[in-house]
């Protein structure tokens, strides 16, 4: 077992990395390596954007249906702020900026904000159990 400030800084880069995975597997669509990133009873709130809210498996059925539609998106995720509840819980806020090309459309449109996630550890790795992205602006390209 490492000491506890080594395993602090590996539990921060095993959080940092989740975002890594996320945004590949969002914009890759590997559904099942997407949900693999939450726990089974993980709540999902994409409201702010005007999309899917609910379970793990509600939400990925909604992006799997919707992210094929858009010619080009990419994520974009930067600014992890972590914050440890005990040895077994992390809150995290983390910046979003997403380019993308929507359906019918040729010019790039973009939206910004934050995931608000918290983290279990679980035997698997970290894991998110609550996401609420948090929009705070679109802009929509007018051609």
């Amino acid at each position: 077992m490492a000491t506890p400030d080594l395993q602090r800084l590996a539990d921060r880069l095993d959080i940092q990395d989740w975002f890594t995975q996320y945004s590949k597997h969002v914009d890759g669509h590997h559904w099942d390596a997407w949900k693999a990133l939450y726990t089974e009873d993980a709540h999902l709130d994409y409201s702010s954007a005007g999309f899917a809210v609910g379970n793990r498996d509600e939400v990925c059925a909604a992006l799997a249906e919707a992210m094929p539609a858009l010619p080009m998106k990419q994520h974009f995720i930067t600014n992890v702020d972590i914050e440890f509840d005990g040895p077994d819980l992390a809150r995290v806020r983390a910046m979003f900026y997403n380019p993308m090309i929507l359906p019918g459309t040729t010019g790039v449109s973009e939206c910004g904000g934050y995931y608000h996630h918290e983290f279990v550890r679980t035997p698997d790795g970290w894991k998110s159990c609550s996401l609420r992205e948090e929009n705070l602006w679109f802009r929509t390209s007018p051609e």
